[in-house]
């Protein structure tokens, strides 16, 4: 439970602020600070967790603490992608329809853009939680409770045991959430995929009015 708490603690915050920072860069205020964030994310997973580790456990103390701090910004990367990518895909003709139904930036941003870019975006948190997941067992190496202490345990005491029973939990905890995440993007998908033809009428409906 202790790995699962802060595997789930990172990733939001992981997804507060990589969702925050791609819907940033992708408004016209935002455009020119994209090669910035863009660098820093990937800056932030370039660096290896267990170099976060080290350098924050002396400084703000052992504990969960600096992993929450190296497992979050790990994660930034494919969630910050992901949410750019989704809003980019878009079709062009989607945000000319909404500004025809009269809608402004934010509300075509909730109403029209991230339900489109949804399943794109589920996929970079899809992505960053399975690293997480594998990522947060060496929280261990600084006195975080995680399913990484029985790897910990055999290497420093050359148990073989030890070392396989901790990775097949972590594996298999990944594989259970891979494939919930899986079902979930099939659930949040159909409802769009069911809602286009009625938004498209709508829009067809508003056009011929406005004639």
């Amino acid at each position: 439970l202790a790995h699962v708490a802060i595997v789930v603690v990172s990733s939001g915050v992981a997804v507060l602020l990589g969702i925050a920072a791609g819907i940033f860069v992708t408004r016209p205020a935002g455009a020119e600070f994209r090669p910035v964030v863009e660098t820093v994310v990937a800056i932030g997973q370039t660096v290896p967790p267990v170099a976060v580790l080290a350098i924050a456990a002396p400084l703000i103390g052992f504990g969960e603490l600096p992993a929450l701090i190296a497992l979050a910004l790990y994660g930034l990367l494919p969630i910050v992608r992901g949410t750019i990518a989704g809003i980019e895909s878009v079709p062009e003709a989607v945000h000319e329809a909404a500004t025809g139904l009269g809608l402004g930036p934010w509300q075509r941003l909730w109403q029209a853009e991230l339900p489109l870019a949804a399943p794109v975006l589920l996929a970079g948190v899809r992505t960053s939680v399975i690293i997480n997941i594998g990522t947060a067992a060496i929280a261990s190496t600084v006195g975080a409770k995680t399913l990484g202490s029985p790897i910990i345990v055999g290497l420093s005491g050359f148990n073989t045991a030890y070392v396989i029973q901790g990775a097949l939990v972590v594996g298999l905890l990944a594989v259970a959430v891979d494939l919930t995440f899986e079902r979930v993007g099939r659930r949040a998908g159909r409802p769009i995929i069911e809602a286009q033809p009625a938004f498209d009428r709508r829009c067809a409906c508003d056009t011929r009015a406005r004639r």
